[in-house]
């Protein structure tokens, strides 16, 4: 396939994991469905909106992954554009469940997107017996349409229904939750390995009580491949952004790329390695009712395996020896 078409497949289809494409389909599916209930085609939405609400808690009782959408063949295009690998540092054991920290959010998470919502860089087969959940922001799961979608590739909602879900019935899940979440992803910018962490301590409490391990995890290259325009704390445009985040839960970015000629500007992002390292699971105890003492315990744990991991792996993927990586 030519490099122009990769492109063209690329800027289409990292839109399909854009969250702010997810509200605008929400903008236009949603009508849509309503309007078709007054044309003789009212019967399609009709069937479909009374299996959505038989179905509405779906995505708080694991969701419903779809193996042919996570093995389509378009998802390869995303992985080689970059190109985009994952790098496992030891085996996972299918005997015991996860939570897995993503770092860091970047702004379009490709890394994330590829290794752990598709097949296209062969998690099932670099990690056998795992089945890997990516949480994400429970309005996503509401839109018609969207909400099967994302489901069918693995993702399923960051509420703690759900992840108390995945982490009791069975094992061999793995959870991945990013972390430094939307704040993050204003700060993401090349150059810059500032995490979101220091008072992030959520996930571990809830690893704690069900006794599963930690797996921190590192994309290096995940900030490289887009410019961001960042405002001042007191600028309108700054206000506007937090109002935004406030009423959707996710930042509105102004950021870009290369365009279609290397030479000019646009939305594709820039064409650099993206590689995910897996580190080694941090085993937990299993703690019902976590005291802060604990959770402060596992979190520094948590956090010095992580800058290990970073330390280990920086210069070989990108990072000057002197790159430091800073948690706020």
């Amino acid at each position: 396939m030519s490099c122009s078409m990769k492109t063209e497949h690329l800027q289409s289809l990292s839109l399909l994991h854009w969250p702010l494409s997810y509200v605008a389909m929400f903008w236009i599916v949603q009508p849509l469905l309503i309007c078709l209930l007054f044309t003789p085609l009212w019967p399609l939405p009709t069937v479909y909106f009374v299996w959505l609400l038989l179905d509405w808690k779906t995505p708080d009782k694991g969701g419903r992954r779809s193996d042919w959408v996570r093995n389509w063949n378009v998802w390869t295009h995303i992985r080689d554009y970059f190109p985009i690998t994952i790098l496992k540092t030891k085996d996972l054991s299918p005997s015991e469940n996860y939570i897995m920290g993503v770092h860091p959010h970047g702004l379009l998470t490709f890394g994330a997107f590829c290794n752990f919502c598709t097949e296209a860089t062969g998690f099932s087969k670099t990690f056998p017996g795992i089945t890997p959940h990516l949480a994400t922001l429970s309005w996503f799961f509401k839109i018609p349409i969207i909400r099967d979608y994302i489901m069918a590739k693995g993702l399923c909602s960051v509420s703690q229904a759900s992840i108390d879900y995945l982490l009791s019935h069975g094992t061999g899940n793995l959870v991945g939750i990013v972390v430094g979440g939307v704040g993050e992803a204003l700060q993401s910018v090349p150059n810059t390995t500032t995490l979101l962490l220091k008072k992030r301590k959520g996930f571990v409490r809830t690893a704690l009580q069900h006794g599963a391990h930690l797996v921190p995890t590192f994309t290096f290259g995940e900030t490289e491949v887009y410019d961001q325009v960042l405002f001042h704390e007191d600028s309108r445009m700054f206000k506007f952004q937090s109002l935004f985040r406030r009423i959707f839960g996710f930042y509105c970015c102004i950021f870009y790329g290369q365009g279609f000629h290397q030479d000019c500007k646009g939305l594709l992002p820039y064409h650099k390695p993206i590689i995910t390292v897996v580190g080694e699971a941090l085993p937990l105890p299993q703690v019902k009712n976590p005291s802060p003492e604990i959770v402060d315990k596992y979190h520094a744990l948590y956090m010095d395996a992580l800058y290990k991991l970073f330390e280990q792996h920086k210069v070989q993927y990108g990072c000057s020896n002197t790159q430091k990586l800073i948690f706020l």
